[in-house]
């Protein structure tokens, strides 16, 4: 008995498992389905059976469409002004009962509170443009990724859309700009070609395959409720490049002292070096250029430097500029030393340092 009750309970065990693996789909019955119940009466007449009569009623399910568009993390989009082709990224589902095409479309508000906090106050250069993810790999890629709508998306379909943005030249540091993506159902059945936007069955119930719209509302403006459309919305805030500049001196050498404790007097060469920072966590800055008019009491040294993108130990202006810098291209015309940095990742320090003699 005990065997017998322990392959009940195993064969149970299985029975339920097998139904837990049975997948459930979100959509429910699928839209065009006939779903037939058929009923049948048995009776007697004086005690003698009868032939069974039979009835049946068939209806036609019709299409609920719903969709979810959702923003891919929760984070904003950081950006550096000018930057072209800054990408969002968003999900696009089809819980419809149905195949369905999607329209895709973006929205960028003008002021208020954008998606990660902040206020919206600027937009992207140009109109931004909307691209699905052809190979489904997550990332956007400019030569690849060339749909802009969504096409005979299955029940349960997920695609992954990007919005891409140029942002404007000058935007400063801390600026936001919201965008929201918008998806739109369309009846599919054309590979290739996006269909109608779809329209909900007004009136009574028909025998036909009627139409219900059951999205939510979006965070796209005027993105109500049963319209059969659906948005997310996500931001670019730009963290620009913060440089800082400091300038210190260091006395090199005296005509009575020479270079054991020399004095700041007249004829004692000293050694400027001026120091570029990035620290400010936004990217790298370009073609970082100085120019430094010296002051009438002292002298450019010829023969030394100006030397360039040297490294600096230490926080400016009290640490210590490192002499590996090199001599070209800066230049030391009259009393004016220049030259360019080139570019300054974010987290560092380079320099510009020469010398001069105390008139």
């Amino acid at each position: 008995m005990k065997t017998n009750i322990k392959l009940l309970m195993t064969g149970s065990a299985l029975a339920l498992a097998a139904l837990g693996a049975t997948p459930v789909l979100a959509v429910g019955t699928d839209a065009g389905s006939t779903i037939t119940n058929n009923v049948s009466v048995g009776y007697n007449v004086g005690g003698v059976a009868q032939t069974a009569i039979n009835a049946s009623n068939a209806i036609i399910v019709d299409r609920k469409i719903n969709l979810t568009v959702a923003e891919v993390g929760s984070v904003t989009t950081t950006v550096a002004p000018g930057q072209l082709a800054a990408v969002t990224t968003f999900t696009v589902t089809n819980t419809s009962n149905a195949t369905l095409d999607f329209g895709l479309s973006v929205a960028e508000i003008t002021g208020g509170t954008a998606a990660h906090g902040g206020t919206d106050n600027f937009n992207a250069a140009a109109a931004p443009q909307v691209f699905v993810d052809s190979n489904g790999n997550g990332t956007y890629e400019a030569g690849t990724d060339l749909a802009t709508f969504m096409d005979e998306i299955l029940e349960d379909g997920v695609r992954t859309v990007f919005v891409v943005a140029n942002i404007p030249v000058g935007q400063a540091n801390a600026s936001v700009a919201e965008v929201n993506l918008i998806a739109q159902a369309r009846d599919s059945g054309v590979v290739g070609t996006q269909g109608a936007v779809s329209a909900e069955t007004a009136g009574a119930n028909t025998a036909g395959v009627d139409t219900v719209f059951a999205d939510i509302a979006g965070s796209a403006t005027g993105d109500i409720a049963r319209d059969g459309r659906h948005s997310d919305d996500d931001d670019y805030t730009v963290l620009a490049a913060q440089l800082t500049v400091a300038k210190q001196s260091r006395v090199i050498s005296d005509p009575f002292n020479g270079t054991t404790n020399p004095k700041l007097i007249p004829g004692a060469v000293v050694e400027y070096c001026i120091v570029v920072t990035n620290a400010s966590g936004g990217g790298a800055a370009d073609s970082v250029a100085i120019s430094d008019t010296l002051p009438t009491q002292t002298v450019g040294l010829v023969g030394f430097g100006p030397f360039l993108s040297g490294t600096y130990t230490g926080v400016a202006p009290t640490g210590t500029c490192n002499a590996d810098g090199t001599s070209t291209p800066g230049a030391l015309a009259g009393n004016v030393v220049s030259g360019n940095l080139g570019t300054i990742a974010t987290g560092t320090s380079r320099t510009l340092y020469f010398r001069a003699t105390i008139q």
